[in-house]
């Protein structure tokens, strides 16, 4: 499925619309360049799952969780890991297994552990726009904006 955005509010409005059928323990591996859009994604979907916290960017704590919403979300960043070997040794199983939604930014790096994952893809096609193709999950026939 894919849509176009020309805003990071629209970017948004679709994460929410996911955060809306969601269910616990999906994983979310996001695809796209810096600045394509992946924490505005997952500020519409925090907002989705009810949670009315601030959502930032978590390159440096390498995850945030945001418990306030129908169920947790846990906001990865594997930037800086080098391997999902890395990502077991920060606790990876024990996320999985809080029955939240895990969304992960730079997934590449750790492909190789995220078990069926909804594929999010950003793609950059102007300053404000932006494609966004999702893939995956049993539900996303019921996404509607």
């Amino acid at each position: 499925m894919e849509f176009l955005t020309n805003s990071p509010v629209e970017t948004e409005k679709i994460g929410a619309a996911l955060g809306n059928i969601i269910k616990p323990g999906t994983v979310i591996a996001y695809r796209g360049d810096l600045g394509a859009g992946k924490t505005a994604f997952t500020r519409g979907l925090a907002r989705g799952l009810g949670s009315s916290e601030m959502v930032t960017s978590p390159t440096y704590t390498i995850v945030n969780e945001y418990l306030g919403g129908r169920m947790p979300l846990f906001h990865f960043d594997m930037y800086r890991l080098a391997s999902s070997d890395d990502l077991w040794d920060i606790g990876w199983e024990d996320y999985l297994d809080r029955n939240g939604v895990c969304a992960v930014e730079w997934s590449e790096n750790v492909e190789d552990a995220l078990e069926d994952p909804i594929i999010i893809t950003i793609e950059k096609l102007g300053e404000e726009s932006r494609r966004i193709t999702i893939e995956g999950g049993e539900d996303l026939a019921d996404l509607s904006l």
